[in-house]
This record gives C-alpha cells, sequence and structure tokens, in this order.
C-alpha cells in the first residue's frame, strides 16, 4: 500500500477485533506493501518497500493494539511521511526475540544482501523491542541505533539484577545475537534514551561502551518514556535525523525541549512537587506553565501555593 493513500486506509482494523483477525489484515496491507511473512508460531515481519533509507521497527502486537490509534505499527507512521521503507519485525507475545526464526530471517537478509541496498539504516525499538533493536542491528553496515529504555540481555549471570521480567529470564540469551552491547560494537552510532531514575534501566545502559555509544538522560518520565517521546513527536525527529546521520547526543537533548509543552510530563513534574510540599517549587512551576498555556490545574496549584508562602512571610 502506498505512502500516498490516508491513514485511514492504511488502518489494518478495528481495536475490537481479536488479535487472529488483526493480524490477518495485517496480513493483506502487508502483502500491498511489499511482503509480510511469518516466522514462526510467535513472530512476523512486514516490508514496506518504498525508497533507500530503511527504517527497522521492533514492535508487539500488545503495544500496536493499546497505544496506535489506527491500530498500525509505528514503523508505517514513521515512515509515511518520508518515502522510506520500513521492515516491521512483529512478535506476538513478550518473546524478547529470542527465537531461532528470528535468528534464520536475519542470516537470510544477510546472505541476499538485503541491508546493502539501502543508503542508510536505522535500528529503532523500546523496551523489549529496544533490546532486540540493538542486538540485530550487527546484520546492517552503518547502521544507527535508537533504542529507549533496552535491556542488555535478561541472561541470570549477567543480569541478576534485573528481576522485573521472570518469565523471560528463562529464554536463552546466551545463544546467537545475545548479548547487545556486544552485538553494537560495529555499529556507527547507538542513542540509548532512559531515565535514570529507574536504577535497573540506568545498569543496563551503563552495559554499553564506546564512543558511539550515547547515554542520553530523560529524567522524569519513568516507564512511559517510550510512549511519551512518540506522542510528543521527539521520535520522529530523533529518527529523521539519523536518517541523514546528523544524529548527536546535543541533538536528542535539543529534541526533548518538547516536554516544555507536553502536558502529562509537566502534571507529573506537578505532582512530584505537591508529594514533596515545596511551594517554592510549585510556584515555579506552575507559573512557568500557567504563563504560557490555559492550564486551570497549575493555575490553582500556584494560587494555592503563594497562600502557603504568604502565610509563612506572615508568620516570620
Amino acid at each position: 500500500m502506498q505512502d500516498d493513500l490516508s491513514a485511514d486506509e492504511t488502518s489494518p482494523c478495528r481495536e475490537d477485533t481479536s488479535d487472529e483477525a488483526w493480524l490477518s489484515q495485517l496480513e493483506e496491507l502487508g502483502e500491498e506493501r511489499g511482503y509480510y511473512e511469518p516466522l514462526g508460531p510467535d513472530h512476523s515481519v512486514v516490508l514496506t518497500d518504498e525508497g533507500r533509507t530503511l527504517l527497522v521497527t521492533f514492535e508487539t502486537i500488545r503495544d500496536i493494539r493499546n497505544n496506535s490509534p489506527l491500530q498500525e505499527p509505528a514503523g508505517w507512521a514513521l515512515t509515511r511521511q518520508n518515502g522510506w521503507s520500513n521492515l516491521c519485525v512483529l512478535a506476538h507475545s513478550e518473546s524478547w526475540f529470542r527465537d531461532r526464526f528470528v535468528y534464520g530471517y536475519f542470516d537470510r537478509l544477510i546472505e541476499d544482501g538485503f541491508f546493502e541496498e539501502f543508503d542508510k539504516v536505522v535500528f529503532y525499538g523500546a523496551g523489549m523491542c529496544g533490546y532486540a533493536a540493538a542486538a540485530f542491528s550487527v546484520v546492517a553496515p552503518d547502521v544507527t541505533v535508537i533504542a529507549v529504555q533496552p535491556q542488555a540481555t535478561l541472561d541470570p549471570e549477567r543480569a541478576a539484577f534485573d528481576r522485573r521480567f521472570p518469565k523471560a529470564r528463562r529464554r536463552d540469551f546466551t545463544d546467537r545475537y545475545h548479548f547487545a552491547p556486544d552485538m553494537v560494537e560495529v555499529a556507527q552510532d547507538v542513542f540509548l534514551l532512559f531515565d535514570p531514575a529507574i536504577t535497573e534501566d540506568t545498569v543496563h545502559a551503563d552495559m554499553f561502551k564506546g564512543d558511539h555509544v550515547h547515554h542520553v538522560h530523560c529524567r522524569h518520565f519513568g516507564g512511559t518514556l517510550a510512549r511519551s517521546l512518540f506522542n510528543m513527536g521527539v521520535t520522529q525527529e530523533l529518527i529523521e535525523l539519523a536518517a541523514t546521520d546528523a544524529l548527536t547526543r546535543q541533538g536528542c537533548y535539543r529534541a526533548l525541549r518538547a516536554r516544555r509543552t507536553y502536558r502529562p510530563y509537566l502534571r507529573r513534574l506537578l505532582s512530584r512537587a505537591e508529594e514533596r510540599g515545596g511551594p517554592v517549587l510549585i510556584t515555579w512551576l506552575a507559573a512557568s506553565v500557567a504563563s504560557n498555556q490555559h492550564a486551570p490545574r497549575f493555575q490553582q496549584a500556584l494560587e494555592r501555593a503563594e497562600r502557603v508562602l504568604t502565610d509563612k512571610n506572615c508568620e516570620s
């Protein structure tokens, strides 16, 4: 399916359909866009064959169906306006892409010289999919990796500190395409975005070494980081910069300035300020937001904080 079609026409199906029906319609659309191919029972791939820039996205059915209003892979939205190609590698469950069918598929792409057909290749994923974006990036020359809150591995011998994914820890993280920090050693650039307040994410990120690895701290986002970046348009901006080899660590922080007007992020900051009970911090934050946006909640918080400060001044 070509990118000049409307967004509604590219939508796989309604939210109230089953995963099986959604996959069936995704297969039909995938064949129109390029091809759709099952990779064993737990994964599939959709290739959108358009231009000589390739965005490889690792995604899950759960994330797509929970987060996309159009019920479409994020890669479709990220490439729709650019005329790029997109290879969406889709996990049907929390598999961490640890599957011989996935390994075999990437082996085939290498043998066919698939990635050499493109002028630029960017790998993107978040969380489990961020791990996969890093781990499988070894297949493409001069690749740029953008990984949001990725795991380096869940091998208990190396990641005993991370107890968040008990089922995944039973998978084999020691065979092929396994330890993500090793797999990105030949990448051109690797950008890791994470909230340093999440200890496990920070420890995983610290396992990635090298001058080509760029750690980008995204404070106060918590577990909503990937969805927030997408909703703010930051993901799109980073990928567009990466596609022209123009992405830098400083560029990531410039793009993150979008948080200054992103209401969910600002509300989270306000809630934390109120929990700490600091009227000065609340006043600074609420005044800044209320002066630039119609924000009743922040205006009310500002008035409350100012009354507290006034009362304190009177008492002194």
